[in-house]
């Protein structure tokens, strides 16, 4: 899964990513009219690191403080981080993505009295049990997800929370059938132009007794959610009816699919794709065409009956979804590099300063007078400031079983910071005599706002080199 560490000079926020294979680059909304100078601050590479707040004993969060122990693994540079809560910072992108959901949920779906059908939850702390983030969600002990390597712990027992479904079961239990949920969520992961170790997720849960899903149905009165002696198939659970299953299917797709619409328009090309979570079956991936690639932008389905009997509503049936609000909002704003959301450059974020949340907004690089100079990224491929590549081999500890990619990436992003714009694995070798393995990868440097000189990348670089011997145990072949 994902990763990120301390970023021991904390670079820049505002650093560009790399122009991919392009199916179509402009945004899909329009450039805005400039609504008047705002003040300027410029980002300087030389700013204080973050501040950390883990002891030698103990880890603090939001005013909390967490014992550590031998699964504590959260980096300072994260938990400078927590707190931030961009999904609340008004007129940020990630905060018009979740109002622009928020207000199309209120418009669309209304009750009984003409009040939202979906009730919205965004102040939830992302600190959370292990057994909120896994066990509620029935997760098995032994599922790959709840690896050390894959998740930022406090210790064994708290965590922050890798996806806001942590708190689908609570939600459920006090009485709730339908409502949104947003939050931050952290995740070790690949370092690339679309993932961070701290991104921002929308859920979204409904629930319907058996008159509500049948009633629109011809002899609905005659249909039941569930059915007794059934079985498990791939296309429903062994306690629904396979009515029910359609129905509930058809309606969450549905839902989905207006929703994108109403986003982005008719032009947009997606897809569904079949996949597994363990807290819904069947299950469906909804990807976007982007920058030439496919890219998973939400994962729904429907939900284990089991989940909601521990929640107490075992009664009914439903659908959850999951989204990425920054991974939207880089389609539907042009923003090609998912680590300009955290920059707090005016030139970023003034151009999100919009009167109307549905208001078009593309994404455009300026120079430090403000003025954009360079390039608009959302309509060309060509991009302001050129990369610098430099590659690092090195075997891999032969007593060592457990290497695993994210523990390097996750160095390489506590040294590089920012500054890092993509790790790529490149080449894996193994001696025919000895066995030892070997992995080369190349790390992309790139400034957004100056040209990096080889010799300033080579100061990280050989950081990187000097610290993945001592710490993962690794010998340079360099």
């Amino acid at each position: 899964m994902r990763l990120l560490n301390n970023a021991v000079p904390l670079l820049l926020p505002l650093l560009h990513g790399p122009p991919l294979p392009v199916l179509h680059r402009g945004c899909l909304s329009t450039l805005s009219p400039n609504r008047g100078a705002a003040s300027r601050r410029r980002l300087s590479t030389d700013g204080p690191a973050p501040q950390a707040l883990i002891g030698r004993d103990s880890v603090e969060v939001l005013g909390h403080t967490y014992s550590r122990d031998d699964f504590t693994n959260v980096a300072p540079s994260v938990l400078a981080k927590v707190g931030r809560n961009l999904h609340n910072q008004t007129h940020h992108p990630v905060w018009l993505m979740k109002e622009r959901i928020k207000a199309h949920f209120y418009s669309a779906y209304v009750g009984r009295w003409g009040n939202p059908l979906f009730s919205v939850h965004d102040n939830l702390s992302p600190v959370v049990t292990v057994e909120q983030n896994f066990d509620s969600l029935l997760i098995p002990p032994d599922h790959p997800s709840r690896k050390r390597g894959d998740n930022y712990y406090l210790n064994r027992r708290m965590m922050l929370r890798a996806h806001t479904s942590a708190h689908q079961r609570e939600l459920v239990s006090s009485g709730l059938d339908a409502f949104l949920l947003a939050g931050d969520v952290y995740r070790r992961d690949e370092i690339d132009a679309s993932h961070y170790p701290v991104f921002h997720q929308m859920e979204g849960v409904r629930l319907f007794s058996n008159h509500e899903l049948f009633s629109g149905v011809q002899h609905g009165e005659e249909l039941s959610l569930f059915e007794a002696g059934g079985r498990r198939s791939p296309h429903k659970q062994e306690t629904h009816s396979l009515e029910a299953v359609k129905l509930l299917e058809f309606n969450l797709k549905t839902t989905l699919a207006r929703l994108v619409t109403h986003l982005f328009g008719q032009e947009l090309e997606v897809r569904w794709v079949d996949c597994y979570f363990p807290f819904t079956h069947p299950s469906f991936e909804l990807e976007v065409r982007f920058q030439g690639d496919w890219m998973e932008v939400l994962g729904c389905g429907v939900m284990e009956q089991e989940l909601l009997t521990s929640a107490g509503a075992g009664g009914k049936a439903g659908w959850a979804f999951g989204l990425g609000l920054e991974r939207l909002a880089m389609v539907l704003y042009g923003i090609p590099d998912i680590r300009l959301f955290w920059s707090r450059d005016e030139r970023f974020l003034g151009q999100f300063r919009v009167e109307e949340v549905h208001q078009p907004v593309c994404f455009q690089v300026k120079n430090q007078a403000g003025n954009p100079h360079l390039v608009q990224l959302c309509c060309f491929p060509e991009v302001s400031t050129p990369p610098l590549l430099n590659d690092i081999s090195f075997w891999l500890p032969e007593d060592r079983g457990d290497f695993a990619e994210n523990d390097f990436y996750e160095l390489v992003r506590s040294i590089g910071g920012d500054l890092v714009e993509k790790v790529s694995l490149v080449d894996q070798f193994t001696h025919p005599k000895t066995g030892r393995r070997s992995q080369c990868y190349s790390i992309i440097y790139r400034h957004m706002e100056r040209t990096l000189t080889q010799q300033e990348v080579r100061l990280v670089h050989e950081q990187i080199e000097r610290t993945a011997e001592t710490e993962l145990g690794v010998q340079g072949r360099y």
